[in-house]
Formats: C-alpha cells, sequence, structure tokens
C-alpha cells in the first residue's frame, strides 16, 4: 500500500499531538515495579491507577500487553526501547521465565552490553539465539545491585533500562559512564520520571548516577504529548508558502519540558518557525503555535548527540529549504530501525538531492543536486520516522508517495488523520 499526498496551500489547524512515548514508557515500567506488574483490566482500582494520557502508539501498546498479560513469550515486534526496558524488568521478576522477542530486525540489534551488565548486577538471561541478540530467555530473580561501569556512547535506552530498576536492587545502583557521554537529555529524563515517583537517582559527578534502594510510590501522574510528534509540523511550517495565513497550534506540550526533543523549537527558529506559548497553569501541559519569521540561516551546523531522533526531519527540511547542511553526532542512526543514514541518502535523491555520509557519524549536503526521480516513491524501511520525517515534503512536491504508510503507528498512529484534518488530500493506493 502507498499513500499519494498533496498539500493544502495554507496551514491552518489545531492538532492534539500523541502523548509522549519516551515518558509513557518510562512511566509504565516505574508502575509496573511500584505495583508488583500491571493488574488484569477487572481488577479496576489498580488499573485506575496507571498514568493518564498513555501514548496509544505501537511501542507503547507492547509494554502495556506484556505487562498485563505477562505471557512466557513476549513479542515487543519493532519497539527498541520496549525490547531495552522490558530486558531490565523482567530480570527483576523474582520466580518468572520469559522469552523475550522481537522482529527479524530487532533479532539483529546488538543487546550484549545491556545483558552484560544485568548479568554483573545479578541477573539470569542467556541467549535463545545468537550470541549477543534477541530473542532472550530471562529467569527473573531477587537483584543484588551494586556498583558498574558502561560505556557512555551507548545508546540512552541500556543506561535508562538499568537506572529504572536501580530503587528495587538490593544495594540500588551507582552507574559510572565512561568515555564520551551522548543522548544525556534521555538520561536526565529518565531520572527526571523516577523522581516523579518518589526515586532518590541523582547524578553524584559529571560521569557518575547513583540510585539508592528507594522503593517507587505509585501516583495520578499525566504523561506530557510528545516533542519528537510535533517536529513533523515545524517542519510543514518550514516548508509551507502560506506565509502570514500560516498557524499550526500544537496542543498538550510543555515550556521547560524534560523532553530532550523539545530542542527543536530552537532549532526551527534558525529556519523561519517562531514558536509561541500560550498561557497556562504551572507547570502544566499548554498549546504551542507556531507562525513564520523573518529569519532564515544561510547554513546549518548542528551536533545531534543529544536528539538523533530529529535527524531526519532536519535533513529533509534543509534540503527543501536550499539551505546547506554539516550534521554530526549521528552514530546511533545505523542502529536504529534501520540504517537511517544510508535510507536517508537513498530517499533524498529521490528528491533530487545528494547527501554525504562521513565517519560514520556525520551527514552533509553542499548544495548538490541530481534529477529527482519520484516515480517509485519514498520507500520507508518500517522505520517510522522516514514516512514521518518525508510527508511533509509534499508541501514541495505535489502527489508526493509516501510507500507503507501504515509504519507510523510506531509512535504517532493518527498523523494521516491529522494530515487531512489540516487540508491534505491523501490517496490510498494498492501495490
Amino acid at each position: 500500500m502507498y499513500y499519494d499526498i498533496t498539500a493544502p496551500s495554507c496551514l491552518s489547524q489545531a492538532i492534539k499531538l500523541p502523548a509522549s512515548k519516551s515518558i509513557s514508557n518510562r512511566a509504565l515500567i516505574i508502575h509496573a515495579l511500584a505495583e508488583a506488574g500491571i493488574q488484569p483490566l477487572s481488577t479496576g482500582s489498580r488499573e485506575a491507577a496507571l498514568p493518564r494520557n498513555l501514548s496509544d502508539c505501537d511501542d507503547t501498546e507492547v509494554i502495556v500487553h506484556a505487562l498485563r498479560h505477562r505471557p512466557h513469550d513476549i513479542d515487543i515486534k519493532a519497539a527498541g526501547t520496549a525490547m531495552r526496558f522490558m530486558t531490565a524488568y523482567l530480570a527483576t521478576c523474582d520466580g518468572e521465565e520469559h522469552l523475550l522477542t522481537g522482529t527479524e530486525r530487532m533479532r539483529h540489534r546488538p543487546i550484549h552490553v545491556l545483558v552484560d551488565a544485568l548479568r554483573r548486577l545479578g541477573a539470569s538471561i542467556t541467549y535463545a539465539g545468537e550470541e549477543g541478540f534477541p530473542p532472550l530467555l530471562i529467569n527473573g530473580t531477587t537483584m543484588v545491585g551494586g556498583e558498574l561501569d558502561v560505556p557512555g556512547n551507548i545508546s540512552s535506552q541500556f543506561i535508562s533500562a538499568l537506572l529504572l530498576i536501580g530503587p528495587v536492587l538490593r544495594d540500588g545502583l551507582t552507574l559510572r559512564l565512561t568515555g564520551n557521554i551522548i543522548s544525556r537529555p534521555y538520561i536526565d529524563l529518565t531520572l527526571w520520571t523516577m523522581r516523579e515517583f518518589g526515586a532518590d537517582a541523582e547524578w553524584s559527578d559529571y560521569d557518575t548516577i547513583r540510585v539508592n534502594h528507594t522503593p517507587y510510590r505509585s501516583r495520578p501522574y499525566l504523561i506530557e504529548n510528545d516533542w519528537s510528534a510535533a517536529s513533523y509540523w515545524y517542519e510543514m511550517m518550514a516548508l509551507s508558502a502560506g506565509g502570514n495565513l500560516d498557524e499550526i497550534r500544537l496542543e498538550g506540550l510543555m515550556d521547560g519540558s524534560k523532553q530532550g526533543d523539545s530542542s527543536l523549537r530552537y532549532i526551527f527558529s534558525l529556519l523561519g518557525v517562531k514558536t509561541t506559548f500560550a498561557d497556562k497553569v504551572a507547570g502544566g501541559p499548554t498549546t504551542v503555535a507556531l507562525h513564520h519569521s523573518d529569519r532564515c540561516v544561510p547554513r546549518l551546523e548542528y551536533d545531534f548527540t543529544n536528539a538523533p531522533d530529529l535527524t531526519q526531519t532536519f535533513v529533509v527540511c534543509c534540503a527543501l529549504l536550499d539551505i546547506p547542511f554539516h550534521f554530526n553526532g549521528l552514530s546511533t542512526l545505523r542502529i536504529k530501525e534501520t540504517d537511517r543514514i544510508e535510507a536517508l541518502k537513498t530517499e533524498m535523491r529521490k528528491l533530487g538531492y545528494v547527501i554525504h555520509d562521513a565517519n560514520g557519524s556525520e551527514l552533509t549536503w553542499d548544495g548538490e543536486r541530481c534529477e529527482p526521480c519520484l516515480e517509485a516513491g519514498i520507500d520507508t524501511y518500517e522505520d517510522h520516522r522516514m514516512a514521518l520525517s518525508f510527508a511533509p515534503a509534499a508541501l514541495r512536491f505535489p502527489g508526493l508517495r509516501i510507500n507503507n504508510p501504515q509504519v507510523v503507528s510506531k509512535s504517532y498512529p493518527h498523523f494521516w488523520d491529522d494530515l487531512r484534518q489540516c487540508g491534505f488530500h491523501i490517496a490510498e493506493e494498492s501495490e
């Protein structure tokens, strides 16, 4: 299946963004650790204690299903966060045995760094297939905890998985991050969410985190909406030619958000998008209004170490705005849902832009063009962010074809409905 997308002449709409997947997944694991699991729906009172405004994306739903039903075989599909967080969580579930698996791509995403770390803390985990990769056979046990050194340049999801279980470890957890620390905002988001539920967890030094053995406390909790999802609407505002008629209002975001991708509003201010926050209750979510500004940099250089999931959005946006760029800090992009560096180079050529990579962690565009070739459409590689970041290109390429558009369900299930609501014409076609 594919979609042919035609954009409206101007953008004017209020959009209710999906809830933050990152916060939802962290809050669910914390809730399960506080409540000794999530009980079936029929139990009523415990279910009411679940965090409110949970994400309805695939990545969150697989966690909810696993925690509620606790099957022996748990298939987390393509959800990388779920694989990492559930590995750590299940290792703490004394007396339970589970086989944790996923898609073919997931079974080729390395997890040995996390498994090795958990084993040093007392976990019982064996590989059910290829050494170093899922599926995993996990026998839950009472884990001791203690001190642990892990590389700081691994996926922050590995580090967050370890931190989340820290409060239930008998001796707590002291985590020292060696070398260069990447994606620090995601680690800070984890610590912040943990403290929201009563954990005693702090940076004790620039490279060391101490989590004391202080049990989580259940509490009513409202999940903020997703700044990552907001990035695609910022991209649309930057690419739209509607001028002063354009206004996008994004509901449920917070000024001062702990989400690392909230930095996008500062980057997009360099690309001609102005952000205005509506009045709000102190500390609560509000509505963000997007408008055009008169300022746009002639070239953009940015280090995406702390926000790698924004890379695809800015590659597409800058090229279509004819703004040369040099982006670095992209080392984790090759082990995401797809090799995002190669996918971006391939699909941007279809739009007529020649992107170059270097050192396994950089992408550059210096203005080099090639003949566009859009007949086959934009391939999405089973990667939600490929579909989400390329769809706004319809503002410059009327009738743009997006192949396998359903992949957006991984993080933004109602994205195409929101586009239609904003005036985009989307024609669904079968292969």
